[in-house]
């Protein structure tokens, strides 16, 4: 088995990847005009959150790692922003919005805990 880093460990971190390929998916059927508009932000904002979280728990002081959950939670709102922006254009049925909220409210339930978890000591990086 190849090593793994604290930060995939993290189920905060898990759940985030699960995002992104719930929210690729979603873009996909986004019309051909959005490819390099909402599709494109969404994309961005939604890789940012898990990148955010990864780069945080590599941090050292909790000021550091403070900021990067903190930024996780900004593009993590950014995405749920988005999305709703997407389904009042009937990009995305309400069903696929509420499934998307659903795991966005669950992530967004989280940031305390990595703050605990980053915290701890003489765990490798």
């Amino acid at each position: 088995m190849t090593y793994r880093f604290a930060f995939e460990r993290l189920e905060v971190y898990q759940k985030a990847k699960a995002l992104v390929r719930l929210v690729y998916g979603l873009t996909a059927a986004f019309p051909q005009k959005e490819r390099y508009g909402l599709g494109a932000q969404l994309s961005r904002a939604v890789v940012s959150v898990a990148s955010n979280i990864a780069e945080g728990s590599s941090r050292t002081s909790g000021k550091d790692q403070a900021h990067f959950s903190q930024m996780a939670y900004g593009s993590l709102m950014e995405v749920l922003c988005q999305l709703d922006v997407a389904c009042e254009l009937d990009y995305l049925s309400n069903d696929q919005l509420v499934r998307a909220r659903e795991s966005i409210e669950e992530i967004a339930r989280m940031p305390t805990a990595l703050r605990k978890t980053q915290g701890r000591k003489g765990e490798k990086p």
